[in-house]
């Protein structure tokens, strides 16, 4: 059962504090969880794991592709392995590694990929992914998560300790606005609808939850009565409540810090166009991109990613 915060204007923890205090609790249950790192702890907090429980932390230096093959390796002698480097690191470099390792042998690993999208900041577009979420969503029994806040970043940390198969969580390091009570709960592969609407859909994920809240708000303001869900599990998509809230709908959008091409929004449209929804639909992320230097915030207007972007493509529609 989740709860929406009163005031979205604060910020919780960082994202990161969440995901390491979320591995020391799991450590605490179970000696068999394990955290490895590739030379960023200090970026990630993970040095506060090597601090507090150095039997269960292991530093790997900038060799990834070994860090997924040393984890894989643990998985299948009963370890449950949470490692962690940037976006891009987690996923395009190791791919061969997590695709044959990982989910061809039946290994467990949680990779927690940091600073998806404009959240990169200043370390430029060698470190930027645009492209994550496609290539993990073609891994065959792959988890895909996106949390947009810090309570359901620790959620979904402990929950996927409970399942087999490849994880990955996209999460910025850093703090993001709240969007649930710390005592909210979810359910796999479930989307949340944080506001009902009648005419236009938006579907969301990541720290983009609140843009999108904050353009609903916007729209409403102007007689429009806008939903919006939160799409925070990517993989598996919530199908049902996708071709149950568009039904009836003006608009149906979805938004996304990832590229438009084999992210949130492709799931969404191969699932209304395989079951013949016939809805205005528009995906609303980045488009033939590279990443760049900047401040995040200039970054996220840069790539056209924030609340008046959205607007700007929804008023275009209707």
């Amino acid at each position: 059962m989740y709860k929406l915060v009163e005031n979205r204007s604060e910020k919780g923890k960082e994202l990161r504090v969440a995901v390491v205090e979320s591995i020391q609790e799991l450590i605490k249950e179970n000696d068999k969880v394990v955290a490895m790192e590739a030379d960023l702890g200090g970026a990630s907090k993970f040095t506060n794991i090597k601090k507090s429980n150095p039997e269960n932390f292991i530093q790997c230096g900038i060799s990834e592709a070994n860090m997924i093959g040393v984890g894989c390796g643990l998985s299948s002698e009963g370890f449950i392995p949470y490692v962690h480097t940037f976006g891009p690191f987690a996923t395009r470099r190791v791919y061969d590694q997590i695709y044959l390792s990982g989910a061809y042998a039946h290994n467990t690993i949680n990779i927690y990929g940091s600073d998806p999208g404009f959240t990169v900041g200043p370390n430029g577009g060698t470190h930027t992914t645009w492209e994550d979420v496609a290539l993990m969503r073609e891994i065959p029994g792959s988890i895909i998560v996106d949390p947009c806040d810090e309570t359901q970043t620790r959620w979904v940390v402990k929950e996927l300790s409970k399942h087999e198969g490849v994880h990955y969580i996209r999460a910025n390091r850093k703090d993001v606005r709240n969007v649930y009570t710390p005592d909210s709960t979810f359910e796999l592969g479930k989307g949340n609808v944080l506001r009902e609407g009648k005419d236009i859909l938006i579907i969301v994920s990541g720290q983009l939850v609140s843009d999108a809240l904050d353009c609903a708000e916007k729209l409403v303001e102007e007689g429009y009565s806008v939903e919006v869900i939160d799409m925070y599990c990517i993989k598996p998509l919530d199908i049902d409540l996708v071709l149950s809230e568009s039904k009836g709908k003006k608009v149906v959008v979805t938004f996304e810090n990832h590229s438009i091409y084999g992210g949130l929004g492709s799931a969404v449209a191969e699932v209304l166009m395989e079951n013949g929804v016939n809805v205005p639909f528009k995906r609303h992320g980045v488009d033939e991109r590279f990443g760049q230097v900047g401040t995040p915030d200039f970054l996220q207007k840069e790539f056209q990613l924030t609340a008046d972007d959205l607007y700007r493509t929804i008023k275009s529609m209707i």
